[in-house]
């Protein structure tokens, strides 16, 4: 017999019984770095709860620029998933797993009888929504007013793993809501300071300090 889950699912402690069992019938999924779990334009199936692993969801302009509006971690739902299950809507993003990722889609049936019927999971939708919904507006807010380079800086100190952060350019313009070209320009000032060294699609830290100290400006 396959473990429940939902005993492991980050946010469902609180969960009724009733639900629990409902869930516990759905089969997580594995899927590889690089899928696409949904395009611009795409019907709204199911409410995708992340069990491991971090799927990012961007936005592209008309100049074909991308933005990384949020990640979804264990824990954490998808805005413009809730808001198509909620308001008839499609997707005008696109969510793309950044690691290997275990997910669990609930259908949009089960999840609209369970939203009826169980606190407890409403409860987890709406403050999942809410968390989500704040970090978006902390996304617009830096775009706005927080220069290039502190947010260069702040999202290379939060990828980083053992000093080192593994994307290229153009992936780190996306999560700052900048260009390749202008991410290239900072990216070498900053070596020349001594501050980070570069490789092919990697980034290392030299002196998190000095990192940290740009992060602020």
């Amino acid at each position: 017999m396959m473990p429940d889950w939902t005993l492991r699912a980050l946010g469902l402690e609180e969960l009724d019984p009733a639900a629990r069992r409902a869930l516990g019938r759905l089969s997580p999924q594995v899927l590889r770095a690089g899928h696409i779990l949904f395009r611009p334009g795409d019907p709204v199936s199911g409410f995708v709860m992340a069990l491991s692993g971090r799927v990012g969801v961007y936005l592209t302009g008309p100049n074909g620029r991308e933005l990384l509006l949020y990640s979804v971690t264990p824990g954490e739902t998808c805005v413009q998933t809730t808001l198509g299950l909620l308001g008839e809507q499609h997707y005008t993003g696109e969510a793309i797993a950044e690691t290997d990722i275990s997910v669990v889609l609930v259908p949009k049936d089960m999840f609209i009888d369970l939203m009826g019927v169980s606190p407890p999971f409403r409860s987890f939708v709406f403050r999942a929504f809410a968390e989500r919904l704040q970090t978006v507006m902390g996304v617009l807010e830096k775009v706005a007013f927080v220069t290039v380079e502190a947010r260069l800086a702040q999202t290379l100190i939060e990828r980083a793993q053992n000093m080192q952060v593994h994307a290229t350019h153009q992936e780190l313009a996306a999560m700052i809501g900048s260009s390749r070209e202008v991410v290239s320009r900072r990216l070498e000032i900053l070596g020349r300071q001594g501050i980070v060294s570069q490789d092919r699609g990697m980034v290392k830290i030299l002196d998190p300090e000095a990192l940290e100290a740009r992060a602020s400006r």
